[in-house]
C-alpha cells in the first residue's frame, strides 16, 4: 500500500466525519446519554420519568419548531417567551366565555404579535433580532399589565386536562406536540409554502427576483411561529395549573435557539431540520435531567449547554465552508 493512500485516509474519514456529525450527531449523543443513565442515574428507565421528561420538553419543541422555520429563512425570533406569557395573561380573563374562547383569544394574541413582527421585518427591513426584541421586551411587559403582575390559578378542569389529561396512557400535551411536529414536517417538506420559505433562507435576492412572494411567505412564517408558541404559553398554563405573565416562557426563546441548532438547522437559513429539532430539544433536555439528578449546579448546567452550542455552530460551520 503506497504511503498517499495511507496518508490520504485519516483527511476522508475526517471529511465523512464534518459530513455525518451535523446530521446525525445529536441521534448519537441522545444514544450515549440514554445508555450511561440507564447504568448511572437510579429510576432512569421508568414511565414515570420518562412521562415527565415527555411532558417538560413539550412546550419547547412546539416553541422550537416555530424557531426552525424563521431561523429556515435566516431570521429570528426572540419574542416567542413574551408570546407565551401574553397567551398565559389572556386565558384567565377569558376562561368565563369558555375554553374555546380562551384558546382562540390566545391564539390571536400569537397572530398579532407575529404579524407585527413579520412586518417589521419584511416590510419596513428591520434585521429580524432587533424586530423581535422590541416584542421580547414589550409583549412581555404588556402581559403583566394585562394580568396587573398577579398569579392566577386556574380551575377550569376542561381546560387543565390539556396538561394534565391522558390519552390511552399518553399525556395529552405530548400528543399536541407530536401532532405540531407532523404539520410542521409536511409543510416544509410537502407544500409550495415549505419550498418558498428554503428558497427565501437559501437566497433572497434570488427568490425576489424568481418572482416569490417573499415578503408574504416571512410574515407567514413570523405568525406561525408566534402561533406555536401561543399554543405552547397556553399548555404550560394548563400543565402548571396557574398563569403568571411574569414567569411563563422566561427565556424559552434560548432554549428553542438551541434546540434548533443542535438539531442541525444552520443558522444562514436555506434548511429546516424538523425532526433534528425535536432531537435537539430531547437532548437538552436530558442533558438538564442528567445534571439535576446528579445534584450539579445550575450554573454549570448552563455552562454545558452554552458549549454544547458552540460546538454545534462550530460543526455546521465547518460543513458550509468545507
Amino acid at each position: 500500500m503506497s504511503t498517499e493512500t495511507v496518508a490520504a485516509r485519516p483527511v476522508v474519514d475526517s471529511a465523512r466525519l464534518r459530513a455525518w456529525l451535523p446530521k446525525y450527531g445529536v441521534y448519537a449523543a441522545i444514544v450515549l446519554l440514554v445508555v450511561y443513565n440507564i447504568f448511572f442515574t437510579p429510576y432512569f428507565a421508568t414511565w414515570s420519568n420518562l412521562r415527565i421528561q415527555l411532558i417538560q420538553v413539550a412546550p419547547i419543541v412546539i416553541v422550537a419548531l416555530g424557531m426552525a422555520l424563521v431561523i429556515g429563512t435566516e431570521g429570528i425570533d426572540l419574542s416567542v417567551g413574551s408570546v407565551m406569557a401574553l397567551a398565559a395573561a389572556f386565558i384567565p380573563l377569558y376562561l368565563g366565555y369558555g375554553v374555546v374562547a380562551a384558546i382562540l383569544v390566545a391564539l390571536l394574541a400569537g397572530v398579532a404579535v407575529g404579524f407585527i413582527n413579520g412586518i417589521l421585518v419584511a416590510r419596513v427591513g428591520l434585521q429580524p433580532i432587533v424586530a423581535t426584541l422590541a416584542l421580547f421586551v414589550g409583549g412581555r411587559g404588556l402581559a403583566v399589565v394585562i394580568s396587573e403582575g398577579k398569579l392566577v390559578d386556574i380551575r377550569n378542569a376542561d381546560f387543565l386536562y390539556l396538561g394534565s389529561g391522558d390519552l390511552i396512557g399518553i399525556p395529552v400535551l405530548v400528543w399536541i406536540a407530536a401532532l405540531m411536529v407532523l404539520i410542521v414536517g409536511f409543510v416544509v417538506r410537502r407544500t409550495v409554502f415549505g419550498r418558498r420559505l428554503l428558497a427565501i433562507g437559501g437566497n433572497r435576492p434570488a427568490a425576489e427576483l424568481a418572482g416569490l412572494p417573499v415578503k408574504r411567505v416571512l410574515i407567514t412564517v413570523y405568525v406561525v411561529c408566534a402561533v406555536l408558541a401561543s399554543i405552547a404559553g397556553l399548555l404550560s398554563v394548563a400543565r402548571i395549573q396557574s398563569s403568571d405573565a411574569s414567569s411563563v416562557g422566561l427565556l424559552i426563546e434560548l432554549s428553542a435557539i438551541t434546540a434548533v441548532v443542535v438539531g442541525g438547522t444552520p443558522l444562514t437559513g436555506g434548511k429546516v431540520r424538523v425532526l433534528g429539532t425535536v432531537a435537539g430539544a430531547l437532548l437538552m433536555q436530558l442533558v438538564i435531567a442528567t445534571m439535576i439528578k446528579h445534584n450539579l449546579q445550575p450554573s454549570t448546567t448552563e455552562m454545558v449547554q452554552a458549549v454544547i452550542i458552540l460546538i454545534a455552530v462550530y460543526v455546521a460551520r465547518e460543513r458550509k465552508t468545507r
